[in-house]
């Protein structure tokens, strides 16, 4: 089949062929018949010979033949009927031994089947739900000939608009019926007992107790009754229920089911509840704008795709972290995961014919298909690593391979200007101020820049004397001559009326250590008392910090606090080398007393 003549877009925002794309055109097929979704596309290794398969859930045209389809390069292996529409499909590990060839999994209707091997090996059925006591007892009388066939629509329609339980399947294709066929119905089913059963939804893997890629995997469930099912992967038992406030449509999980896990449940009420291990109801609720179109987990950020148009990035405890608007709907999101460069992106199929692949808000690459894309995949085909599938809307199927020199750059390096430079800014309208203050400048421009330069000199003036003042003075904590590099920092604790003063000091010359320094303490002595006010400081190494610790008692009971001066003196000098002022706060002890 002869390649597709779409165009790729990177960063730099301009088309480019096939030449310098980041992508291979392998493969295109407009009349693939394949009409599916994301969540029915997955790939396996099925026969553990290394070649990696399309697994696809095929919806039929129309919806109608629904059927399982297992595609080897563009080509259709093999293909089954199934007996009701496929929701999902995924492939897991369901035990250790050898060898480990993956088993695969479809979710129809209330049914998972489990094929290995692509032959059947398990069918695990969704717990039945237990019937309306009125549906039932209705049939009942039906069953006995009390009640005729337009009597028991007009009650079942009452029921179901009343009740709160939705009515069995049999009720509902009753209730479809033209009034000429109702009375064959009943006579054929009214003597079968009424089952209500629920259907899956969704369907993801959630790891058993190993991280690895090859662990074995459990089945998450979200059905049509507003429950998520944990399945065992041996024996296809129920190892957690979960309920939710309304139907889960998306899934998206994290960890290992006997460690520690996190579960992302996309809800038809537009909201998205957060589950932890060992809770039976949501944990945190976002709450969305518009109805959900998609539910990705790229590390620990949740991207959601909305009606709106717009991708959004949330924590898992439900905080926005950014909005990206899109030229058109999204139909379809998927995650690309390359493994060989460590990146995580989100692909977004738009109804206008575009794939976009985001990392967080920033827009990596630009894929324009012939048709507009309603299902995407990525990850090993073949034994290609990093291969793109799409299927469209009109049933066609694309596959691309990325190149391996291929680069993803964000959209730093656009050729232009950048797209708010063109936005007008909203200017006030002029004021009479406004206008009285641009004549007043225009007349004594000339003064006002003479004013402002006269306060200007004078600034620095009265900086540079409050600097000298600071040397000579020795007011600074830093040393300022190069014989005696040093540092003071001086830290009190203690909430009073006794406080624990730290002086750290240190030697900041490179290799010659310092001697015969004293530290002296000036203060209040009607507000305070040190038991030690003048101490000799030791031999102080290079680099090397030097706490020296005292006691400061508060004698006053108002509160009243003061400034501690603490001088560091050189034997035989009357100037301090440095010094430090230290603001001691007020003693709450004694204000509480």
């Amino acid at each position: 089949m002869a390649a597709a003549s779409s165009s790729d877009y990177d960063g730099c925002g301009a088309e480019s062929n096939e030449a310098n794309s980041k992508w291979l055109d392998a493969h295109y097929d407009p009349m693939a018949n394949v009409h599916t979704f994301s969540a029915c596309l997955a790939l396996a290794d099925l026969h553990g010979d290394g070649e990696y398969k399309l697994v696809v859930g095929d919806l039929g045209p129309g919806g109608q033949q629904p059927r399982l389809k297992v595609l080897k390069g563009p080509l259709v292996m093999t293909e089954s009927p199934l007996p009701a529409l496929p929701a999902a499909a995924a492939t897991f590990l369901m035990e250790q031994h050898e060898p480990r060839t993956p088993a695969l999994a479809l979710a129809s209707g209330p049914c998972v089947y489990v094929y290995k091997n692509l032959r059947p090996y398990f069918k695990f059925s969704l717990p039945q739900l237990p019937p309306n006591p009125l549906e039932q007892d209705l049939w009942n009388q039906a069953k006995e000939d009390r009640i005729d066939p337009l009597t028991l629509k007009e009650m079942l329609e009452s029921i179901r608009e009343t009740a709160e339980e939705p009515l069995s399947v049999q009720s509902l294709r009753f209730l479809q019926l033209e009034l000429s066929e109702m009375e064959a119905f009943v006579n054929q089913h009214k003597s079968n007992s009424i089952k209500r059963q629920t259907v899956i939804t969704t369907m993801t893997t959630l790891k058993k107790n190993l991280a690895d890629e090859d662990a074995v995997s459990c089945l998450v469930l979200g059905t049509e009754n507003k429950e998520l099912l944990v399945l065992d992967p041996e024996a296809f038992t129920i190892l957690a229920k979960m309920s939710l406030p309304s139907v889960p449509v998306f899934l998206e999980v994290s960890g290992q089911f006997d460690v520690e896990f996190r579960l992302a449940a996309a809800c038809r009420n537009g909201n998205i509840y957060i589950l932890r291990r060992d809770s039976k109801h949501p944990k945190y609720c976002i709450e969305l704008s518009a109805q959900p179109v998609g539910l990705i987990r790229v590390h620990k950020v949740l991207v959601v795709g909305s009606t709106q148009d717009s991708l959004h990035g949330f924590t898992h405890k439900g905080k926005k972290l950014w909005t990206v608007q899109m030229p058109a709907a999204i139909l379809t999101m998927n995650l690309l995961e390359q493994h060989s460069r460590g990146l995580q992106a989100v692909m977004a199929g738009l109804a206008n014919g575009e794939v976009r692949i985001y990392r967080d808000k920033a827009l990596l690459n630009v894929i324009h298909t012939p048709d507009a894309v309603t299902s995407l995949c990525f990850g090993r085909y073949g034994r290609e690593d990093n291969t793109l599938i799409m299927t469209t809307r009109g049933g066609g199927l694309i596959i691309k391979i990325l190149k391996r020199t291929a680069v993803f750059v964000e959209g730093g390096s656009e050729v232009g200007p950048p797209p708010a430079q063109a936005m007008k800014l909203n200017v006030p309208r002029k004021t009479r101020l406004y206008v009285d203050q641009t004549l007043r400048e225009r007349e004594a421009g000339t003064a006002m820049h003479r004013a402002f330069q006269t306060d200007l000199y004078l600034l620095r003036l009265r900086a540079a004397r409050a600097y000298l003042q600071a040397l000579e003075s020795s007011l600074s904590p830093v040393s300022a001559t190069a014989r005696e590099p040093l540092k003071l920092h001086a830290v009190v604790q203690g909430l009073g009326p006794t406080f624990k003063l730290t002086l750290h000091l240190q030697n900041t010359s490179t290799a010659r250590p310092v001697l015969g320094l004293l530290v002296c303490c000036l203060y209040n002595e009607a507000l305070y008392s040190l038991p030690r006010a003048f101490f000799k400081v030791p031999l102080l190494v290079p680099g090397l910090n030097y706490p020296l610790e005292t006691f400061v008692e508060s004698l006053s009971n108002k509160g009243i606090s003061d400034i501690i001066k603490v001088l560091v003196l050189r034997e035989g000098q009357s100037a301090p080398l440095l010094s430090a002022h230290v603001n001691m706060p007020g003693s709450e002890g004694l204000a509480a007393a």
